[in-house]
């Protein structure tokens, strides 16, 4: 199925964890380090309060300084905007109308993010390359489609892995979703640290 395919049937966990992951493996733009974002992940295992979540989100929030409303002059860099957005948007309430609206939102955001950080030099996305198309047309499993970017196309990979990963296995399924953001995770680490380097 494709990526919009997926998020249409999965369900309030499945959803949570498709956002939140996305999110995850974009917080090396928000200075946070690789536990900021663990008690949200906790929160979706089996025997997790639901009704706690908006509090831990607003701890995270804290730690990582992110406000309700982001402006555009808060921040220069395009793709840390688009992180901190992910973030502030992020239901206060765990519910699978609200989380279906994040995660759609996180999974736009989050390939917009890997499309602006690709450092591959004449091979960004063809000319009249939408996201839209990336996210309708299915994960490429091994052989990048062309016109679509290394990051572009791994991140859809990891999009799909985890809605996968949560629809056959519910709860069950979110170490290897966890396991699947951090891959993705060091790898955007890797590229901001690259690119930090190359403006200094």
């Amino acid at each position: 199925m494709s990526l919009v395919e997926l998020i249409a049937q999965a369900d309030e966990r499945g959803l949570a964890a498709s956002g939140l992951a996305c999110l995850d493996r974009c917080v090396p733009l928000l200075g946070g380090d690789d536990e900021a974002l663990r008690p949200l992940w906790a929160n979706l295992a089996s025997g997790g309060d639901p009704a706690v979540w908006g509090e831990l989100l607003d701890q995270v929030r804290g730690k990582l300084g992110v406000a309700d409303i982001v402006d555009d002059e808060d921040v220069e860099d395009e793709a840390a905007l688009l992180a901190r957005r992910m973030l502030a948007a992020a239901p206060a309430v765990r519910s699978a109308a609200e989380a279906r609206i994040w995660a759609d939102a996180c999974s736009v955001a989050s390939l917009q993010i890997h499309r602006l950080l690709d450092p591959a030099e004449g091979d960004t996305d063809a000319p009249g390359e939408s996201l839209a198309s990336v996210r309708e047309g299915g994960a490429p499993v091994a052989v990048r489609p062309v016109g679509m970017s290394p990051l572009v196309a791994a991140e859809l990979r990891r999009q799909v892995s985890v809605l996968e990963l949560l629809a056959g296995h519910g709860a069950g399924g979110l170490r290897q979703a966890l396991e699947v953001s951090t891959e993705g995770r060091r790898v955007l680490r890797a590229v901001v640290s690259r690119r930090a380097r190359g403006r200094s």
